[in-house]
């Protein structure tokens, strides 16, 4: 299966996401923080980014756009409580972002839309 990065300043967050990414037969890295995610995407090289929105210090949004801006390849997805239609425009929109996923949200769900987004990418490929 594909690689996926996990980024969330928060803890459980980031223990669920890999719990169930691994069980869906994922390898999984993690980031703390947007700076973070930044520094570890070269060596990680994942295909999908799972990305919080609310992070202090650098917003989902602003590591999004960088993310784009470097390695356009790698699929993003945002996760966030955010869930107004203003907020998906600016996930997708503004931050160049793939996707815009709700927290909190349902496992067997989650999963799927990774699937899905990487199916969807390797056939545009």
């Amino acid at each position: 299966m594909a690689k996926v990065m996990v980024v969330d300043d928060e803890p459980e967050m980031v223990f669920l996401l890999r719990s169930v990414l691994e069980a869906g037969g994922h390898r999984v890295a993690v980031a703390f923080s947007g700076e973070e995610a930044l520094e570890k995407l070269e060596q990680e090289k994942p295909e999908l980014v799972l990305l919080d929105v609310m992070m202090p210090g650098m917003s989902g949004w602003e590591a999004c756009r960088e993310i784009k801006r470097r390695w356009p390849e790698v699929i993003v997805a945002m996760l966030t409580i955010k869930g107004e239609d203003e907020d998906k425009l600016v996930s997708l929109e503004e931050a160049g972002a793939d996707w815009h996923i709700r927290k909190p949200f349902d496992n067997e769900a989650l999963l799927r839309t990774v699937n899905w987004l990487l199916e969807r990418h390797i056939r545009r490929e």
